[in-house]
């Protein structure tokens, strides 16, 4: 594991960060590991308790380690400082028909970010605003039900869901269902035990965007039994610097705790801090401190609210400080903790103190020198298992004992394999080409398993998905076959038959996988695209019942081994095949009227029987029928 420590020196009125890094040990978490943490959760009323609770409940998931239930009973600050900007990103007020006002933020409604679901409104008196309304869905043959957010690729963003069952369905119990981000199942939502505690959940994961979009997505698991739903949806964009030791590109930061020591009982969040990050207080027997000197968070790693670092928990000089912290247990991984430290007292030459710091017994930091100016000590990887104990122990010329002002632990979370982004743009664009596409086409086309896009097989490899298949039979799909198709190159089979779809059939040249080519039933137009005999891999190929014209391709009709249906009205090297559009010329099957014309019938019977044929027979047979039309 790797402890970075953070703080400033001035000179010449310019603060120099400087690093020290201890190794005592290098862990790494597993890949295989799936660890799905809790709700963190906030009243539904502003007035509150200033007792608050936190109590450890576990549940089991199917396929994950021991989950955590985080019960904080807090409440949501409404006093906004003047002149304090509003986070960047995304306020969604899920359900709504109104932007809303509340707390210095403006929450937005969520129908520019997903396109399925239904709205209600619950009757609840002296209800939070924003839990007043939700979106649920009722949908249950959809795989996943998704809100996309445009974001710059590579940004950094804090991610938070909020739910409140509050009844809606009638029932007496809220639906148990996933949650994903983008193409990695984030965690289960069980809101069972807040809700019947009179609370609402918020789940909160900070990740980096690998595309110029996000998608948050809900989906049914084995244990939902009505409409899963939610409350609110967040998007916060966050500097660059935040949590910038966590390898983005194939981890996610899940929050476990995040707590200001010694603070007053009421969570701080904006405008204090300004990516609106929840800070629940956090107190125990050790005495409590309150700072006396100005505090500027900017100085800090992370930038924690100069609020929350307002108070601290201490002890007696010479004395040992022993923290319960966080106050569950947690299951045995690889975590991200982050500590900071400020002294308390006036600013002066004597206003410093030297302590130790050690988690479960293990050396975090040695000697740590914390002023008024302020400390930060985090690790990337730290393993922690059951309860975590903090211990501060004073060096023997410090004059005061030990303190700790506020501290984060976030689960390093392993991401999940992503879709081929080439093929991501291209499933996108043929989505737009169509009026109606399904409704859960939106998010990762793939992923997670069993979770991908109605109609869309994927084949899974060792860093990405790559479509494979996509069956879109009977559907009612309404529109045009995008250009785009073409860039789908890993496609085995393109099944739309039945559909109402029109214009001309786009070349598919890069196909070369492609072995099932189905387009009947539809209103296409214009000729058969000559690319199509160019598809090596190609044996079944049904183009009838469309308005298409012209002349079929030599290189299909020469094409051993496919299996080819077209309407009549054709022309095999400028010679008319057919009459009309009731009848099908096939290499297989029996048309119920065959035609008189001595080279049509010649032509059915010959395509009845080269499908059993050698492909030398099946050749001589071809030319045979090709000579005939000269």
């Amino acid at each position: 594991m790797t402890v970075i420590m953070v703080w400033y020196v001035t000179q010449s009125s310019i603060n120099y960060p400087i690093l020290m890094v201890y190794h005592p040990c290098q862990t790494f978490l597993s890949h295989s590991q799936s660890l799905f943490l809790s709700p963190l959760s906030t009243s539904l009323f502003l007035s509150l308790s200033p007792n608050f609770p936190i109590h450890p409940f576990c549940y089991p998931f199917p396929t994950m380690s021991v989950p955590i239930f985080l019960l904080w009973l807090v409440s949501i600050p409404l006093i906004v400082q003047a002149g304090s900007a509003p986070p960047r990103g995304f306020l969604l007020n899920c359900g709504s028909d109104n932007e809303l006002q509340e707390g210095g933020l403006k929450y937005i409604t969520d129908d520019g970010f997903i396109t399925v679901g239904n709205k209600t409104t619950l009757k609840q008196p002296g209800l939070h605003m924003v839990l007043s309304t939700l979106r649920y869905f009722p949908d249950n043959a959809a795989h996943k039900y998704c809100y996309v957010f445009p974001v710059i690729k590579g940004g950094k963003f804090l991610v938070k869901t909020t739910y409140y069952y509050g009844g809606y369905d009638g029932e007496k119990e809220p639906p148990v269902f996933d949650q994903f981000i983008d193409g990695t199942k984030w965690s289960m939502v069980n809101t069972t035990e807040d809700y019947a505690n009179g609370l609402s959940s918020f789940y909160e994961i900070i990740v980096t965007a690998h595309g110029k979009t996000l998608s948050v997505c809900l989906a049914r698991n084995q244990h939902t039994v009505s409409s899963p739903f939610i409350s609110a949806l967040e998007l916060q964009h966050l500097e660059d610097s935040l949590y910038n030791s966590t390898d983005f590109d194939n981890y996610a930061l899940s929050t476990v705790a995040r707590n200001c020591f010694g603070c007053e009982a009421q969570i701080i969040s904006f405008p204090d801090d300004q990516f609106n990050r929840f800070w629940t207080p956090f107190k125990d027997s050790n005495p409590v401190v309150t700072s006396r000197s100005n505090i500027t968070a900017s100085e800090f790693w992370n930038i924690p609210p100069a609020k929350a670092l307002s108070a601290a928990i201490t002890t007696s000089r010479g004395k040992k400080l022993t923290v319960k912290w966080p106050p569950f247990l947690l299951p045995k991984t690889n975590y991200y903790i982050a500590l900071y430290f400020q002294d308390n007292r006036n600013p002066s030459p004597y206003s410093w103190r030297v302590f130790s710091v050690a988690v479960n017994g293990m050396d975090f930091y040695t000697d740590i020198n914390v002023t008024t100016k302020g400390v930060s000590v985090y690790t990337a990887h730290w393993p922690l298992a059951g309860q975590t104990e903090i211990v501060l122990t004073p060096h023997s010329d410090s004059p005061v004992g030990p303190l700790i002002n506020a501290g984060e632990v976030f689960q390093i979370f392993p991401l999940g394999k992503r879709t081929l982004t080439r093929d991501v743009i291209a499933i996108e664009d043929l989505a737009r080409g169509f009026d109606n596409p399904p409704g859960d086409w939106h998010g990762d086309p793939c992923l997670p398993e069993k979770h991908s896009w109605t109609g869309v097989t994927c084949s899974i490899g060792a860093k990405y998905a790559r479509i494979v298949s996509l069956n879109l039979t009977n559907v009612g799909l309404i529109g045009e076959l995008a250009e785009s198709v073409d860039h789908l190159t890993a496609l085995t089979s393109l099944t739309l038959e039945g559909n109402k779809l029109s214009g001309s059939i786009p070349k598919m040249s890069s196909l070369k996988s492609l072995e099932i080519l189905h387009l009947d039933g539809n209103q296409f137009q214009g000729e058969i695209p000559e690319s199509l005999g160019q598809l090596t891999h190609l044996r079944s190929l049904q183009l009838q019942n469309n308005y298409l014209n012209g002349s079929v391709p030599n290189s299909l009709l020469k094409k051993n081994g496919l299996n080819l249906h077209i309407d009549y009205g054709y022309s095999v090297a400028g010679q008319e095949v057919g009459q009309g559009n009731s009848q099908n010329v096939a290499f297989e099957g029996q048309t119920s009227s065959p035609p008189t014309d001595p080279r049509k019938a010649l032509l059915l019977d010959t395509q009845q029987t080269i499908g059993s044929m050698s492909s030398h027979e099946n050749q001589m047979m071809v030319d045979e029928l090709l000579a005939l039309f000269k």
